[in-house]
Order: structure tokens, then C-alpha cells, then sequence
């Protein structure tokens, strides 16, 4: 395995504004780091500028210590994984499993001692004289899977692998593959707009918007540490609420006053800024129903979501407050019903406070 380096990658189609600006990443050797953000914010074409698919603009591309740039993709002995399986449908497993070794001229006794392993690690051993039209959709994604194993890369380069599964099948070959992540020791470049994907898989996630890389951390430190309102915006279901207000300082205590509320906040220290306009981001899980005389504010219900285990409250702070919405995720036991006021308090910890013109994090 090899570490992958970007330096300064830019990506530019005719008459079109850049797919990617300026950048700089490195997956380092053994490192599972997925690239995550919406679509059209260009993951998809990094990872085929490290494939050898896509030519960068300008900037280099380093396979360990060797500028792999312009090698031909064949060349670099990088295996890709696609959304679509890319199965030859006339071969068995087996000699789909075969096929791009054989092309290498690899002897077959290497052949088939590589396929019997990998198929004995994927589970499809009892697969391999089937044709991937008698296959379901999990076993072909994991031959597919095992066809980019067999080879033995330098890196595994993968491309929404999972995004035609269905959602049991989905968490379960998830699983699979940070297992076989953690048993092969393997470096990996994986690209998804799922960002559960993102924070169960990744040992880094590399979040990206419009071509430029917002963050690049821990699973964790991104959801709990988000860099600017774009980040914070994307990771966490359901999104961020984000409310525009002022700081302000009362009796040596730092307070956010907006149209719907006031929150004491705490001392002066808490937030190293001068700004007086913010933007105050707060999720959903953060935001707690108390009895009225712990509340900051009160709201009222107007969709209630059920999802088995806990409810989603999108919930409206009273006219007199400014009639801001608000969502926040409840326990299931909670008894609300639409149109029910309810106290909230917002837990000081976990608060978070934005730049309203460049949208970078204060701290």
C-alpha cells in the first residue's frame, strides 16, 4: 500500500467555472479518508484525477513518493470501484474474479490461490460458478468488491459503491467493508454523498463544496468541531439550526439576543471575539423539553416525525418571540401532540458560533 498526495489540484472545463480549486489532500498509507459533499461539489472527479481518468488543469498527483500525474491509468496500479458493478455478465464469478489478472499475465496458480482467498474473505465462495444475473445486488457488489482485491493495489480507489443497495443491505455491507478495511490494512479514497457513510467509515472525512475542501478530520471532530456554517450545514441529520443575532455582554456574562430570544451564554472568556453579529448554529439532539422554570424559550409544535426511537419536532417560536422555526429530536416517550407549547433549553456546551460573512466557526 502507498500514501495518495494532491498538491494544489485545479480543475477547469471549457467555459465552465472550476470543477476543483487548489487542492491539497493526502491519504496516508493505510488510511481509509472518504470524500464527502452534494452533488456537483466534485468528489467524483478527484477521485478520476487520482485514477488517471481525469487530467488535473494544473497541480500534481503523487502515488507515494512518485508523481503519477500523467501515468496512464493502467499504469498505476490504483483499483477502482463503481457505482455500477461492472460485471461481465457472460463470466462466472470466478472468471470475473480472474479476468484483470489474467490480463496482467499473472500465473494461474497465483490466480487462483488470490481468488479463493478473497473469495473466502467476502463470503462468496459459494458464489463463484454463478453468472451476476443470479446474484442479488449485495453479492454482486461484493464481487465487484473482491475483483479490485485481487489485484493488490497500491490503494483502493471506491465511487459510491453502496449507493445501489437498498438500506439493510447498505448498513451491512458498510460493516463489511470497514471490517475488511481493518483486516487488509488498506489505503482507500471513498467517495459518497452519504454522510452516515462518511462518519462510519471514514478514518478522516474530507468534506467538499464547489470544488474547494471545507475540512478534513475525524469522523467526530467534523460533526463536533465543524469549520464553517457549510460543514456544519451538511454533516448531522436533521441539519443544523442556525439563527442570526448579536452578542452582547450583561453583568460580565456574554449574551446571544436574536428577534425570538435572549440566551446567557456564560462569561466573557467563552467566545475570543469582537464581533457584536453572529450566527448561532445549535442541532437538533442539543436542544432539550424541560419544565418551565429551567426553559430559555418556548415553541410551538407544528410537524411532529416519528422515527421509532425518537421524534423530529419542527417546532414555532411564539409571534411575540419572532415566529422563528426551530427543529429539535425528542425521545419517543415524550408526549407532544401539534399545536402543544413546550419549554426548551439549549445546552450551553454544545453551542456554535459563526462568521455571518465568510461563515467560518469562532471559537
Amino acid at each position: 500500500m502507498a500514501t495518495i498526495r494532491l498538491e494544489n489540484i485545479y480543475k477547469t472545463y471549457t467555459g465552465s467555472q472550476p470543477a476543483i480549486s487548489g487542492l491539497d489532500l493526502e491519504i496516508t498509507n493505510g488510511e481509509l479518508v472518504v470524500l464527502v459533499g452534494p452533488s456537483g461539489c466534485g468528489k467524483s472527479t478527484v477521485l478520476r484525477i487520482v485514477a488517471g481518468l481525469e487530467t488535473p488543469t494544473c497541480g500534481c498527483v503523487f502515488l507515494g513518493e512518485h508523481d503519477i500525474t500523467t501515468l496512464p491509468p493502467q499504469d498505476r496500479n490504483l483499483a477502482m470501484v463503481f457505482q455500477n458493478y461492472a460485471l461481465y455478465p457472460h463470466k462466472s464469478v470466478r472468471e470475473n474474479l480472474m479476468f484483470g489478472l489474467r490480463m496482467r499475465n499473472v500465473p494461474t496458480s497465483l490466480i487462483t490461490e488470490r481468488v479463493e482467498r478473497i473469495a473466502t474473505t467476502l463470503g462468496i465462495t459459494p458464489l463463484l460458478d454463478r453468472r451476476p444475473a443470479q446474484l442479488s445486488g449485495g453479492q454482486r457488489q461484493r464481487v465487484a468488491l473482491g475483483r479490485a482485491l485481487v489485484r493488490e493495489p497500491h490503494a483502493f480507489l471506491l465511487d459510491e459503491p453502496l449507493s445501489n443497495l437498498d438500506v439493510k443491505l447498505r448498513i451491512d455491507t458498510r460493516a463489511e467493508l470497514a471490517r475488511l478495511h481493518r483486516h487488509l490494512g488498506a489505503t482507500m479514497l471513498y467517495v459518497t454523498h452519504d454522510q452516515e457513510e462518511a462518519m462510519t467509515l471514514g478514518d478522516r472525512v474530507a468534506v467538499l463544496h464547489n470544488g474547494r475542501l471545507q475540512q478534513i478530520a475525524p469522523p467526530l471532530d467534523v460533526y463536533r468541531q465543524p469549520a464553517n456554517v457549510l460543514v456544519a450545514g451538511f454533516l448531522g441529520s436533521p441539519t443544523m439550526n442556525f439563527v442570526h443575532g448579536e452578542l452582547d455582554e450583561e453583568r460580565g456574562n456574554v449574551c446571544f439576543r436574536c428577534s425570538a430570544f435572549v440566551l446567557t451564554i456564560g462569561d466573557t472568556h467563552r467566545l475570543h471575539t469582537t464581533r457584536r453579529d453572529v450566527v448561532l448554529g445549535v442541532r437538533p439532539q442539543d436542544v432539550e423539553v424541560v419544565t418551565p422554570p429551567g426553559a430559555d424559550v418556548t415553541a410551538r409544535v407544528d410537524v411532529i416525525e416519528s422515527r421509532g426511537n425518537d421524534l423530529v419536532l419542527h417546532l414555532e417560536l411564539s409571534a411575540e418571540n419572532g415566529g422563528h422555526p426551530l427543529t429539535i429530536v425528542a425521545s419517543s416517550e415524550e408526549n407532544a401532540a401539534v399545536d402543544d407549547r413546550l419549554s426548551l433549553r439549549f445546552r450551553r456546551d454544545r453551542l456554535h458560533f459563526f462568521d455571518p460573512d465568510s461563515g467560518v466557526r469562532l471559537h
